[in-house]
C-alpha cells in the first residue's frame, strides 16, 4: 500500500488514531502547509460566551506575518437579561462586519457538556455571533477544540495558557492576549492554517 496523503495523516492524527510510519504532528502540518496556498483575507475569530465573548480580527497576506487588527472581550454584566446579552453579542459582531472587510468568521464547535442548560446557553451565544455573518453572506467555519489546539500549538490537549502563548508567537505580539481573545484568535489561525480557501 502506498503512503497515506498528508490530509489522511492529519485526519488520523486529529482523531487520535495511531499513524503508521511514525510521523509527528509537526511533519503532518508541514506536509499540509506545503500543499496549500497561503491564506489571504481577513478572518473574524469568535469565542462565544453569554457574558464574555472573545473577538479577534486577523489579516492574512501571503509572505507576511498575520496581523492582529484588533481584539476585544465583550464583558456583559449579570444585570443584563439573557436576550439582552444575545443582542449585544449580535451587535458587536455586526459592528465588526461593517467596519472590516471580513472574509469569513471562524469559531470553536460546541464542546460536550453534561449540563443541558449550559449547552443551551452556549448554543444561543454561538447563534447570536453567527447570525449577523450569515445574514451578510459571510462564510462561517467552525472547528473542534482539538483541531484548533493542534493547528496553533501542535498538541490537541494544550492548556489555555499554551494556546495564548502560541497565539502571541504566531502574531508576533508583545504580550499574551486575554484568554477569550486568544481563543478567538486561535480559531482564526486554525482556519487560515487548515481551512478551505475563499
Amino acid at each position: 500500500m502506498g503512503r497515506k496523503s498528508a490530509r489522511a495523516l492529519w485526519s488520523a492524527k486529529l482523531q487520535g488514531q495511531a499513524v503508521a510510519g511514525a510521523v509527528s504532528a509537526a511533519d503532518i502540518e508541514q506536509q499540509m502547509a506545503a500543499r496549500r496556498e497561503p491564506y489571504e483575507g481577513t478572518i473574524l475569530g469568535v469565542d462565544p460566551s453569554l457574558r464574555g465573548t472573545g473577538l479577534a480580527v486577523i489579516r492574512f497576506q501571503p509572505g507576511q506575518t498575520p496581523k492582529l487588527l484588533g481584539s476585544h472581550t465583550l464583558k456583559l454584566k449579570t444585570k443584563l437579561s439573557q436576550p439582552e446579552c444575545l443582542g449585544e453579542i449580535a451587535r458587536a459582531v455586526a459592528s465588526i462586519l461593517e467596519r472590516e472587510p471580513i472574509t469569513c468568521l471562524a469559531l470553536e464547535q460546541t464542546i460536550y457538556v453534561q449540563n443541558f442548560q449550559t449547552a443551551q446557553i452556549m448554543g444561543m451565544a454561538r447563534g447570536a455571533a453567527i447570525a449577523p455573518a450569515a445574514m451578510r453572506g459571510v462564510a462561517i467555519h467552525d472547528y473542534a477544540p482539538l483541531r484548533i489546539k493542534q493547528a496553533v500549538v501542535g498538541y490537541g490537549r494544550a492548556s489555555k495558557e499554551q494556546v495564548a502563548a502560541m497565539v502571541r508567537q504566531h502574531l508576533k505580539l508583545m504580550a499574551d492576549l486575554p484568554s477569550d481573545e486568544a481563543d478567538a484568535a486561535a480559531a482564526a489561525l486554525c482556519h487560515a492554517m487548515t481551512g478551505p480557501r475563499p
